[in-house]
Order: structure tokens, then sequence, then C-alpha cells
């Protein structure tokens, strides 16, 4: 792999973490996990916590997909120019190769068992 696409990888992992977590903050219609904790979530955040969390979780959205977006075309065009890190391609063309040479010829019919024929 690619320095850049571990570094996508990893940011994703960090993105994806920080999104739950924010979720996890926001107060649901029914409290959610702020009302599991008493209202911490109202005391810590301020009154106006559910307009910027929910901001927050767009952004934090919005660069998911944009990253994942990314790691995607860059992935897709390494397989389609041939290239392949891990070897995936190559063990394709190695697993094709034989199956390409396999003749189709029908089994030889074997003869009636001897002990048979005796009867």
């Amino acid at each position: 792999m690619s320095t850049l696409t571990v570094f996508l990888y990893a940011l994703v992992v960090v993105v994806s973490l920080l999104l739950i977590g924010i979720i996890l903050i926001q107060p649901s219609k029914s409290g959610g996990m702020g009302a599991a904790f008493g209202g911490v979530g109202e005391s810590v955040f301020g009154g106006q916590a559910g307009s910027h969390l929910t901001r927050a979780t767009v952004i934090m959205t919005a660069v998911f997909f944009l990253l994942t977006l990314v790691l995607a075309s860059l992935i897709g065009h390494g397989v389609r120019m041939g290239r392949s890190d891990d070897g995936v391609t190559a063990a394709l063309e190695a697993a094709a190769a034989p199956a390409a040479q396999v003749e189709t010829t029908a089994p030889k019919a074997e003869a009636a068992p001897k002990a048979e024929a005796a009867k």
C-alpha cells in the first residue's frame, strides 16, 4: 500500500470514531444518552448544544463520505491499471491460467468388474 492510502485509512478511522462520539452525545427526542447521565449534556455544552452538535455531525459525515470516495477512487484506479498492492490481481491471473489450459475430455468408461461377470 502506498503511504497516501495508509494515511487516508487512518483518517477514515479517526473521523468515524469522532462521528460515533458526536452521535452518541446528541440528545434525542426522548433524551438518549443525555438522559442517562441526568442532563449532563445541557450543563456541559450549554443550551445551544443541539444545533452545534447537529452541524458537527453534518460536517463530519461529509468528511467521512469524501474520504471514502477518495479511497475508493485510488484503490479502483490501482486495480484497473494492473497494479495491485496486495497481490490479488496476480493471484487471480495465476488461478485463471491453469483453468484455460484444462482440456475437456470425456472420462473413459471402465470395464465392468470381473466379479460380477463370473456370476
